[in-house]
């Protein structure tokens, strides 16, 4: 083995452009730097090739089996461009990263002649890259085979979660406009829930006074909201003061107020563990004595998907604040929402668990691919050093 230039085992060739209204549906496939963008009646290339993203998701590796369409935005590597065995090349590039080499300040762009000035280790026969390359297919695949059953776990759990919810609520959705409400349980009683709660509009203080932010007030927003899903929000990275309260219509909100966000990001829950503020983007309820703030935050998780049908608008979706006023709630006395509350975050504690395992597991299986062909390669290299 020895060390050699990556420009000096092969040549990287622009791609050409095919746009969709000149492409005739067929057999072969046309890669952007993505992948695989359609389809045409023939091919650019001879036989087997590889494609490197140019543009956009630059450095990108696919490896078609068959003579392909790479477009523009892409560069490729076919048996005329090179004497390697195109599937050991193709895992090398992978190895080598090269959309660490972005220069570009605007669209990400990959400049072949930084490619090429990349150290690549090359056996020294095309048996050896053959052999490589088939161990590397071989367990990587293992790899692949884990990711898609942690993924397949991670959709179960997803779906014990989401029955559990209907178990709670006796199988009804809780939160609904007039026209959805189903029959209540036994000891459960429909309520207009502006009844039990409060309904109040956030606002945002004006972004064109820097002195009105960066305060002690935490804000609750959209950037922060999908992360406090169903949990106590304490504080949040993005703060007012109290100038900012004074001179906007935002109000500061009490502590065990439910936080409802209604446009864009629609349904996700959050409970104020203090007095906040929150953006326009949010119905916030603040609960009366007969109903409990969890209960409330449970049920409109619950309800989430029914909830977001109701949404309209074309650039964002949102539920306008007459569709929220006529929100009914179903619940049972506040004692026995303070019991199903409980119940309910056992069992939810210890899905959440599972599921941190499993995003651990899936984190681990992310960066495995690259310490594979890193240990792979390496060991090249320690071998001729």
């Amino acid at each position: 083995m020895r060390r050699v230039l990556l420009g000096d085992v092969c040549r990287f060739e622009y791609g050409k452009s095919l746009p969709g209204k000149t492409r005739t549906p067929g057999p072969v496939h046309v890669f952007g730097s993505n992948g695989t963008v359609g389809t045409h009646i023939s091919g650019y290339t001879n036989g087997q090739t590889i494609v490197v993203g140019r543009k956009g998701s630059i450095g990108e590796i696919h490896l078609s089996d068959e003579s392909c369409w790479p477009i523009d935005t892409t560069y490729f590597i076919d048996e005329t461009c090179t004497d390697c065995v195109l599937e050991w090349l193709a895992y090398t590039l992978r190895y080598l990263n090269l959309g660490n080499l972005n220069k570009a300040s605007g669209v990400p762009g990959l400049n072949r002649d930084d490619a090429y000035a990349q150290l690549v280790v090359l056996p020294a026969t095309k048996e050896e890259q053959r052999q490589i390359a088939a161990r590397l297919k071989a367990q990587l695949a293992e790899v692949e085979t884990a990711r898609q059953a942690a993924q397949a776990q991670g959709k179960e759990t997803d779906a014990l979660i989401a029955a559990v919810y209907r178990e709670t609520f006796r199988g009804i959705v809780p939160v609904a406009e007039p026209k959805s409400v189903e029959a209540a349980p036994s000891g459960w009683v429909w309520h207009k829930l502006t009844d039990l709660a409060r309904l109040e509009s956030g606002h945002t203080p004006s972004r064109s006074r820097p002195d009105w932010w960066d305060g002690d007030i935490s804000w609750v927003s959209l950037t922060e909201i999908r992360a406090l899903d169903g949990l106590w929000v304490e504080s949040t990275q993005i703060r007012t003061n109290e100038a900012g309260i004074a001179n906007s219509s935002a109000r500061l909100l009490p502590r065990g107020t439910v936080c409802f966000s209604r446009t864009a990001s629609v349904g996700f829950v959050t409970i104020l563990a203090r007095p906040m503020a929150t953006s326009q983007d949010f119905a916030n309820w603040v609960c009366g004595q007969d109903l409990n703030p969890e209960y409330l935050m449970y049920a409109l998780i619950r309800s989430r998907t029914e909830l977001r049908v109701i949404a309209t608008g074309a650039t964002h979706k949102t539920i306008y604040m007459p569709a929220l006023e006529s929100f009914r709630l179903c619940a049972p006395p506040r004692s026995e929402q303070k019991r199903i509350v409980s119940a309910l975050k056992e069992k939810l504690n210890c899905f959440e668990q599972i599921h941190s395992a499993l995003k651990q597991q899936q984190s681990e299986l992310a960066l495995l691919p690259q310490k594979i062909l890193a240990q792979a390669f390496d060991l090249q290299g320690d071998s001729h050093d």
